[in-house]
């Protein structure tokens, strides 16, 4: 993408998952990337290959405090991506204080900066279908409010998003910056921490010792799961396209809405081990019953929509780990 080349590019949460892509893609449009994570789910594995880039600068620090204390002073940026914070249940739950401060306070804390120092650069916030909480709409559309749980076991995770929207949404219209947000759903992919506790990790390192797969629940919840090629993709379009300061987007892919059972048989069944047992315990609390995106918007305004299926996708997680 044109857009990219010789920009500057903050990249918060550059070492985890999604991050590391969103540097790789980059870098490879021609950008200068800055990239800051504190590696309390990142890995520095994940940015190893970026060690010599002369157009890749890491960072270790910590994205809630104010980017005067991390980042070079004087320093040019054209655009920042905020994709720090833990992701997966279990490790959001282990760390909610650094993970609702990384999505309030630092989603502020840089955006007060740009204020202050580079008004023309862009921003665009890494949110997450996880504001719907267990919706009562289906497919969910960017203008349902959700139906989360303020108090619950996610809520640190879940409000600490709906509140980085709020922030966005107050320097978009009080200041006339251009603030972007992107609403991610299950995203699957190479780079993804194999003990992280997200359902697909966890189905492929059962498969692979020959342990019972663990079902949470009676397995008929449903995940929508996107690629992470197909979610950079809309990422980029969505940071690069003209016109949309204010915009909120569904970035996941509906053609692959599947229940718990169902990805657990294709998992086994692209393993090669179907007979494989399974093992059911007690749901988590406020664990969603369906997610599904409605895309129509990325569609309409960025031409994107999600390319791999499913078993191709799951294919390529088991090539980039063997």
């Amino acid at each position: 993408m044109e857009f990219f080349k010789d920009k500057h590019i903050l990249v918060t949460g550059a070492a985890g998952f999604v991050g590391s892509h969103l540097v790789d893609s980059l870098l490879g449009f021609g950008a200068k990337v800055t990239g800051v994570d504190n590696l309390i789910t990142g890995s520095r594995a994940n940015i190893g290959h970026l060690r010599d880039n002369e157009n890749f600068t890491f960072i270790e620090a910590d994205a809630s405090e104010k980017p005067e204390s991390y980042l070079p002073e004087e320093i040019k940026l054209n655009l920042v991506l905020h994709f720090a914070s833990p992701a997966s249940p279990p490790r959001y739950q282990e760390n909610p204080i650094e993970t609702y401060l990384v999505n309030s306070q630092g989603t502020h804390n840089l955006l007060q900066f740009l204020k202050s120092n580079l008004p023309n650069a862009h921003f665009l916030f890494a949110s997450t279908s996880e504001v719907y909480g267990d919706p009562i709409e289906h497919p969910q559309r960017e203008d349902y409010w959700g139906n989360v749980n303020p108090n619950g076991v996610r809520s640190c995770y879940d409000e600490a998003k709906r509140m980085g929207e709020t922030i966005c949404g107050v320097h978009q219209r009080e200041f006339g910056m251009d603030v972007r947000i992107v609403r991610i759903f299950n995203t699957y992919g190479p780079r993804m921490d194999m003990s992280d506790g997200r359902i697909i990790p966890n189905f492929i390192s059962q498969v692979r010792t020959n342990q019972p797969i663990t079902i949470y629940g009676d397995g008929s919840q449903t995940r929508s799961f996107c690629y992470v090629s197909d979610l950079v993709q809309g990422i980029l379009l969505m940071a690069s396209k003209p016109n949309l300061s204010g915009e909120t987007m569904n970035l996941g892919n509906p053609h692959e809405e599947l229940s718990i059972l169902q990805t657990a048989e294709t998992i086994k069944k692209v393993l090669g081990k179907p007979e494989l047992q399974l093992e059911f315990k007690e749901l988590p609390g406020d664990d969603p019953t369906r997610r599904k995106p409605d895309i129509t918007k990325a569609q309409l305004l960025l031409g994107w929509e999600p390319k791999v299926g499913f078993v191709e996708g799951i294919k390529s997680v088991l090539t980039s780990f063997s």
